[in-house]
């Protein structure tokens, strides 16, 4: 443990939280897996301060809590803070939540990515709170000379039941603040949680139901203009030159200027027209002339990337993984399995496009609105891109309309202060749906090539998963070395808890130029396809049950078995169906957690349809049950969504899709029930909520296609009517 003090000043704090009233601020700090790294004591003005202020306590009482993982539906708003009030006995509308804005003194870890917000954060944030608790209880305890131990906190204050004595926080702040901290403060017993597991009201709730809460897109500053910017229909293309006079005409336009976008290793230039009303910016590029160079990319489908693709397969390509002698194996076998599956290409298409307001200042001072998953990323990076003193940028996050991965790139940010140093005024630029559909990133088109071998037995000796597809890694860096396996790309094929005595997975590595990033749940929505549905082909070919089959592969004390028993069991998987329904079984285990689904269908004239879904999801422990339900359920959702709609597709170098009308989502009639179970046995071993629910989906219900109807899936999406 070590305390130290920063140069912070008291004005640079309160521009960083927007804390005006005078008061004692605590602020604590946790190093990732170690105890209590640094602690703030704030008092009086103009003093030197070290500056991580989760906790801040104002002399009126007001007490605020910072959250540093921004909200874009999955609930941190809540469990963050959580974590830290339960150790104070605070409930939350006992006190302010704050967002972060990627500033470093609240640590690196400000993003939301991976579902690794609670499962990376649980002991930490928790030691903090736990920790500014002991200080409160100590120094009440000083002041009435009294015993430690015979001290409690309760509603924002401390109590010494025997006397009948109690003091508010605000009343021993500053006395607390000036205590050595407690190295290892004992935290609560989950038997005393008032918050943490239990079925708490989200404080974000009644603010996006009533309209209250302020997302990025609706931020207005003063001064403010609008931008819209008309990027290369055709991936890779160049700008040559435009013409701007009709537009110059449209009312409400003031001037067209270039435009850079950065994303990964690509940097486009396109053309963006700043008008006085978004309205008169969307008219105004309507109007535009603009001169592409296609540089020949224009003669890319993907019709002709999908055999390029198979051609691949035909290629080694690098080993993930090796456990045996797979090739000798499989040589071998009596019997042998081999299937090939293919995956699309699928855009996010979060609710709330892309958007940004960005205000480049005089002294080159720039500060920031928007809704984006990263604000640690902006401040990390964008003082080098543009230029800029890392304190003089501020990044105010607000409520994100949906994130699903797409917001971990801030190239829209990008775009916005790119603008605003050009033209020295604050822009807001908003991207329309149609170029959040057609400019991408996207999920990349994913194809697997399986082999499999099974003894007279019936059990598999052997076992192959090729992986074929572009490289997330190598989008962003140009130095990324080809020889290598991408494990982002092969995420999870190598970490299944099977026991498999032979395996050698690969991958194959396709070259593309169109930008691809992260979807939820990153490759393992596509990975836990192929993977899944052929753990069922060779469950088939054994003349094995599929949950048989899998649970016959595990250690009794997996975390995979418990989940496929619980499954097995809240499924009713032994009952019998119908005639003309089936049943399909899939899990799927990667970084994010670990999650399984039963998918029952019935045949529905040439197509089936989705009766029911349970989903068992293993956590460890468990912030806010109703959150995971909700979740688990959206993420089936989306699973779907990708699985039976007809997702992205490339003609003539563009996207052919441009809105929900040729991109759709399902919708709400297509929803099938969803019960969701949580496996939470408490301790410290905590798993992710939002992405692990998706993975398993889609083969689950391709097992439950063939079940039903003795046809297999092995290419997404399908047409659900018609199989």
């Amino acid at each position: 443990m070590h305390t130290r003090q920063s140069t912070i000043s008291r004005r640079n704090f309160i521009r960083l939280t927007g804390i005006t009233g005078a008061g004692f601020m605590i602020g604590l700090s946790v190093a990732e897996g170690q105890g209590i790294e640094e602690v703030v004591n704030m008092s009086g003005v103009g003093e030197s301060f070290g500056l991580t202020p989760f906790i801040i306590i104002e002399k009126s009482g007001a007490i605020t809590i910072f959250n540093t993982k921004p909200e874009i539906g999955q609930g941190t708003f809540q469990s963050i803070p959580s974590l830290i009030a339960e150790e104070l006995n605070l409930t939350l509308d006992m006190v302010t939540i704050k967002q972060t804005g990627g500033e470093k003194e609240f640590g690196p870890d400000q993003f939301v990515g991976g579902s690794s917000s609670v499962r990376t954060t649980y002991t930490k944030y928790r030691t903090v709170g736990a920790a500014a608790r002991e200080m409160l209880v100590t120094a009440a305890a000083k002041m009435w000379e009294v015993p430690v131990a015979e001290c409690t906190v309760e509603n924002g204050k401390v109590h010494h039941l025997a006397s009948e004595r109690s003091a508010k926080f605000s009343e021993l702040a500053e006395a607390a603040s000036k205590l050595e901290v407690p190295k290892s403060p004992k935290l609560k017993d989950p038997k005393d949680f008032i918050l943490l597991g239990k079925s708490i009201p989200r404080p974000d709730v009644p603010l996006k139901s009533s309209g209250k809460a302020v997302f990025g897109i609706d931020i207005d500053v003063p001064g403010m203009v609008y931008a819209s910017v008309e990027r290369c229909p055709v991936f890779g293309g160049r700008l040559v030159s435009f013409d701007d006079a009709a537009t110059k005409k449209v009312k409400g336009v003031q001037q067209v200027i270039s435009c850079e976008r950065l994303f990964g290793k690509y940097r486009t230039e396109g053309v963006a027209v700043i008008a006085d009303n978004y309205w008169a910016a969307v008219q105004g590029r309507k109007a535009l002339k603009v001169k592409w160079d296609f540089q020949g990319k224009e003669n890319f489908n993907s019709a002709g990337y999908a055999q390029q693709l198979r051609e691949l397969a035909k290629t080694e390509g690098v080993v993930d993984k090796s456990i045996g002698d797979f090739d000798k194996a499989f040589a071998e076998a009596p019997n042998k399995v081999e299937a090939f599956y293919e995956t699309p290409v699928v855009s996010h298409s979060p609710i709330e496009p892309m958007n940004c307001v960005a205000h480049w200042k005089e002294g080159n001072k720039v500060e920031i609105w928007t809704s984006t998953q990263v604000p640690g990323r902006i401040m990390g990076s964008f003082p080098k891109e543009f230029g800029i003193k890392e304190e003089d940028l501020k990044v105010n996050v607000l409520f994100n309309g949906g994130g699903f991965g797409r917001r971990l790139y801030p190239d829209y940010v990008h775009e916005a202060v790119y603008l605003s140093k050009k033209i020295s005024k604050p822009v807001k630029l908003i991207w329309s749906r149609e170029d959040d559909t057609q400019q991408g990133p996207f999920r990349p088109m994913t194809f697997s090539a399986m082999k499999g071998a099974l003894g007279t037995d019936g059990k598999l000796t052997a076992f192959q998963h090729k992986v074929i597809a572009p490289s997330l890694n190598a989008a962003r860096d140009d130095k990324y070395d080809k020889t290598k396996t991408d494990g982002t790309m092969t995420e999870g094929i190598s970490e299944q808890a099977y026991r498999i005595p032979n395996m050698k997975n690969l991958y194959v590595w396709a070259d593309i130029h169109i930008p691809i990033c992260a979807w939820r749940a990153v490759t393992s929505t596509t990975l836990a396809f192929s993977h899944e549905c052929f753990i069922d082909e060779l469950a088939v070919k054994a003349k094995k049950d599929p949950m048989d089959f899998r649970i016959n592969m595990l250690d009794a004390k997996s975390d995979t078995m418990r989940v496929l028993r619980k499954l097995r069991e809240v499924s009713n998987w032994d009952k019998p169906l119908q005639k003309g329904w089936g049943r399909g079984v899939a899990q799927w285990e990667f970084f994010a957690g670990l999650a399984a689904n039963v998918v029952e269908v019935s045949q529905n004239g040439e197509g089936v349809k989705i009766e029911k879904v349970y989903s068992v999801i293993d956590l460890g422990t468990v912030v806010n049950p109703d959150t995971v339900v909700g979740q688990v359920q959206g993420a089936v959702v989306m699973a779907i969504t990708a699985a039976i709609k007809n997702g992205i597709t490339f003609e003539n170098g563009r996207t052919a899709q441009s809105n929900f009308h040729n991109n759709p989502a399902l919708r709400i009639n297509e929803v099938p029930p969803i019960e969701v179970f949580v496996l939470a046995e408490g301790g410290d071993k905590i798993k992710g909520v939002g992405e692990p629910g998706l993975p398993p989906l889609a083969p689950a219900l391709c097992n439950a296609i063939f079940a039903a109807t003795g046809k297999r899936i092995r290419t997404l999406p399908f047409n659900i009517n018609k199989i």
